[in-house]
């Protein structure tokens, strides 16, 4: 039987990158996918057919994580698709890098809404059918530089850093409903973006990675079913770094 057999999973910002591979993953393991993105574009339509070609169900809904009120008309509409809601993936997130003295308010404000903000409003509308359902995983895409910060990422680390709380309070409040609350840490993983980097940097980057090279998203994807699936029944309120050994 497949992990995530008959499970349904919401992952927000799944349209593309980890996001769509973690969508991905998940229907491999038999769950059938919600998935959200400020605008179902070709892209989206795109994951969308992927994902039902495996077998499962999927419906991508345009939402703007960050605004509370159309969160809780989304869920909504996605509980009355599926049925349940059993996995909550806050996936959905932004950079807007720059160094403290030069960053403006709107950086500040953009980054911490739709990273952080966006997990609360998610949180917020799911909690209540997984309560009635007694069972729930909730999974919070943090960051390394949550744990240990990072110079001209201040607005990121933050967010990252309140979503790595965020999922350990909610592990306590909501323990005994039987709903688990977990938060994912990822290094230096190869995407679009990483590869636009300058080959020096990545090449500096993995230097300080003890095994010597980026991760890849099927590596995020398999910890992200490790624990939204029964193997993981007994962990919650941890966050899992999965970097390579680069933040010990």
């Amino acid at each position: 039987m497949k992990l995530l057999e008959g499970k349904t999973a919401l992952i927000t910002g799944a349209a593309r990158g980890i996001g769509k591979a973690l969508a991905i993953r998940f229907a491999q393991e038999g769950a059938n996918i919600a998935f959200t993105d400020l605008v179902i574009d070709e892209n989206g339509k795109a994951t969308e057919d992927e994902i039902k070609a495996l077998g499962v169900k999927c419906i991508g809904y345009a939402s703007n994580a960050a605004d509370f009120a159309g969160t809780e008309e989304v869920v909504n509409k996605i509980k009355e698709d599926f049925g349940s809601i059993d996995i909550l993936v806050n996936n959905a997130g932004i950079t807007k890098d720059g160094l403290m003295l030069r960053m403006s308010e709107a950086q500040w404000d953009a980054v911490i809404a739709v990273n952080l903000k966006s997990a609360f409003n998610f949180i917020h509308a799911v909690l209540p059918i997984m309560m009635r359902q007694r069972h729930g995983s909730i999974i919070n895409m943090a960051s390394v530089v949550g744990v240990h910060g990072n110079a001209g990422q201040s607005n990121y680390a933050a967010s990252k850093a309140g979503l790595i709380a965020l999922a350990k309070s909610i592990a306590q409040e909501v323990g005994s409903r039987g709903i688990r609350a977990n938060a994912i840490a990822p290094g230096f993983i190869e995407t679009a973006m990483t590869a636009a980097l300058p080959e020096e940097i990545r090449k500096e980057w993995c230097q300080k990675i003890p095994l010597r090279r980026g991760g890849k998203v099927e590596d995020i994807a398999d910890v992200a079913v490790f624990l939204a699936s029964d193997m993981s029944s007994y962990v919650t309120g941890q966050v899992i770094q999965v970097d390579g050994g680069m933040n010990m």
